[in-house]
């Protein structure tokens, strides 16, 4: 009888986990919460502030191009061509591909319009955000593999809804600009993007759900579901509630450059945990410990030497104009946007060495 109750007891204890929380992170709970909040935080700051005085959009959007949209760019380019080895493995990127995108980008601009290449790049720009936001919080999941997740289909409906409906939600609208250029949308009813508001908010009540459910049994991952609510409040905010188009372009852009520019840095760290490359003397130098100041400041420096002098090069030529700057900066996107669809891919072993390294 003792026995028997002794293994009841057993039982109940063992149905009875305690809730706990996951604290997997990418790298530490240092450069994780400036990761996970940083960008948000500044992102939500400017988009407050321009929509207290818009006339602190133009400020704003300089601050975000020199400080972290070009640097953004250079940032992808230590990846291209920092070190020999990654020159030589990726040069079809630089010598065939970038000459490709603008090719195809000036045809397109001379012979249908600027607003093809506008409204392209509002698109593609929603993917872009979107699908970089799922690489980073698929890094999240692999670092805390024993929580409770969503999987397959459920998994990518609740990730995406949010994009989805404010992407369909800014079609409906008709919106004729952007960014001051002429932009076309999608022809999407009204009806449509409200259906997709109304999955959107079941998916978020469905995933809210479940993450209680997964701090009651003790396997909530609570960096990946901070992550999640930094991802929601972003899209959220910059798509669906916010009425103007561009301030909300804007704060999504700097969530996306900073958040961005402190991953690649993160990735150079890892792949030089080891000390000083002979390969990539100057690219390994700059990402050890304490030097993340240093590689900013030096992917700052390129951005400012190279943009400003493709700009001076504008303003020089016979041909210049806000169109010819516009289409030269959606080549420079256009090429980073399918670079980084290519280098990224979180079954690439170095990108998965990332999510499971920690600090």
């Amino acid at each position: 009888m003792m026995q028997g109750t002794s293994d009841i007891e057993s039982a109940v204890e063992t149905k009875c986990v305690q809730p706990r929380l996951h604290l997997a992170w990418l790298r530490n709970a240092r450069f994780d919460s400036a990761f996970v909040l940083g960008g948000i935080a500044l992102a939500l700051v400017s988009g407050t502030a321009i929509v207290i005085e818009p006339s602190l959009f133009y400020p704003i959007l300089l601050l975000d191009l020199w400080v972290l949209g070009y640097h953004h760019v250079i940032a992808t380019f230590t990846r291209l061509c920092f070190d020999r080895a990654s020159f030589e493995e990726r040069r079809w990127m630089i010598v065939h591909l970038l000459p490709m995108v603008a090719v195809i980008t000036i045809l397109v601009a001379w012979q249908v319009g600027l607003w093809v290449v506008v409204t392209l790049y509002f698109y593609w720009q929603w993917w872009h955000y979107a699908r970089q936001s799922w690489g980073v919080s698929r890094a999240y999941r692999r670092a805390d593999s024993d929580a409770l997740y969503e999987d397959g289909w459920l998994d990518h409906a609740i990730f995406y809804s949010i994009p989805i409906y404010g992407i369909l939600l800014r079609s409906s609208q008709d919106h004729t600009h952007f960014i001051g250029m002429e932009l076309w949308t999608l022809p999407v009813p009204a009806s449509v993007s409200d259906i997709a508001g109304y999955a959107a908010a079941a998916l978020m009540t469905m995933w809210a759900a479940r993450r209680l459910l997964a701090l009651v049994q003790g396997r909530l991952a609570m960096v990946h579901t901070l992550y999640m609510l930094t991802h929601i409040a972003i899209f959220g905010v910059a798509y669906v509630w916010l009425d103007d188009i561009t301030f909300g372009w804007l704060m999504i852009n700097i969530w996306h450059n900073s958040q961005y520019i402190l991953f690649v840095w993160m990735q150079n760290r890892r792949r030089f945990e080891k000390g000083i490359d002979p390969q990539a003397r100057f690219l390994s130098w700059i990402s050890q410990p304490g030097r993340l100041w240093l590689y900013l400041l030096t992917c700052t420096v390129i951005a400012a030497a190279v943009y400003g002098g493709v700009l001076r090069a504008i303003d020089w030529l016979f041909f210049a104009s806000v169109s010819a700057t516009i289409v030269l900066f959606q080549i420079v996107n256009f090429h980073h946007y399918i670079v980084d669809a290519l280098i990224w891919k979180t079954r690439r072993p170095t990108v998965t060495r990332v999510a499971f390294h920690a600090s």
